[in-house]
Parts: C-alpha cells; structure tokens; sequence
C-alpha cells in the first residue's frame, strides 16, 4: 500500500444497459489525483458452490485477486426486492471463502446506487453495510449516493446529465480516497 489508491469497482447488476453500470463506468472518468478506479465484471462468475470454495473457478480466483490487489472497493447495486440483487451477493460470498480466506478482510469499501424508484437503493446499500460487519470492511458513511428516478438523469445512450448526480459521485470518490490513506496511515504507525 502506498500513497496511490488502488480502487476496484463494480456493479451489481448484469443487464449491459443498466444505469448502476453507467454510473461506475462515469465513476472511472470521476477518479480523484492519486486513486485509480479500476472495474470488474462480474458476468462469468458462477452461483456460490461450497463444494468448489477451495479450488473455485477462474473468474472467481481472478475477482479475487483484484479484491486483494486493491487498496478500496466501490460497489455500485441496484436493488432488487428491498436487497441487493442476488449476483451480487454472489460474488462477496465468493470472495469471502474459504473461511479464513476472506478477500474483503480490511478493506474500505464506498457505496452507490441508481434505481427508478424514490428511494434510490437505500435498503441495499443497508443491506451491504449490514455484510460488512461480518466481512471485517471500512465503509465510508458519507457521502451517501442513492440515486432516485434514474430514468430522468440519464440520455438516451446511458450517459449520466445530472451534474448534481457527478458531483455526488466525485465527492464519495474523494472521501473513500482520503478515508483508504488515512486508515493505511494509522495501520503503519
């Protein structure tokens, strides 16, 4: 860990045209100096098999991997039933096993989410917090961005046009950035 940030981020959701993948693919361009936001798909990983947990499959030992090479990770979810949906889900289980294996173990962690209903993802991103108790996560409690009505602050090719939207997204980028260093700061000491 050093002064450069190492940020993965990924989205909840599998549908190409969602907005949570538009907002993480604005979030790259919204980078603060001295962090790299870096994104994972999370297409090919399979559903959790404990059977498989110690010689998983290789999208899940690459996703792994980029958990345990970053210095943050940004979740970007939907919310699907008053949760996160189940894909993602999946692969924080995935990531978690075996037991003592725990990839997220330390690690800050930012979240957002867009939906088209008035309350923005809220219950998952609560949902997610309530995970990160167990996972041994640092979750940055401010900002929050809970995007609501996502339809209107969109185009039509899926481009965030909502400068209160990106200024939301820029300002949690910086916070996770700030809260990583001082936490790998306070760790060295």
């Amino acid at each position: 860990m050093g002064e450069f940030i190492k940020i993965l981020g990924f989205a909840g959701s599998l549908r190409k045209e969602s907005y949570n993948r538009s907002i993480l693919r604005t979030a790259v361009t919204l980078a603060p100096q001295g962090a790299r936001l870096d994104t994972f798909d999370l297409d090919d990983i399979p559903p959790f098999n404990q059977d498989h947990e110690r010689d998983p499959p290789h999208a899940v030992r690459a996703f792994k991997a980029a958990v345990k090479a970053s210095d943050a990770i940004l979740i970007v979810t939907p919310e699907y039933n008053y949760s996160v949906p189940g894909v993602l889900k999946n692969a924080i289980d995935w990531a978690s096993r075996p037991y003592g294996d725990n990839a997220w173990d330390g690690k800050t962690v930012g979240v957002m989410g867009a939906s088209v209903g008035t309350l923005g993802t809220a219950r998952a991103q609560y949902h997610l917090r309530q995970m990160f108790v167990f996972l041994n996560m640092y979750p940055l409690n401010q900002p929050e961005v809970m995007i609501s009505h996502a339809e209107d602050k969109f185009d039509h090719e899926g481009h965030l046009k909502d400068q209160t939207t990106t200024q939301k997204i820029r300002e949690l980028l910086e916070a996770l950035t700030t809260w990583t260093k001082s936490l790998q700061k306070a760790q060295k000491r």
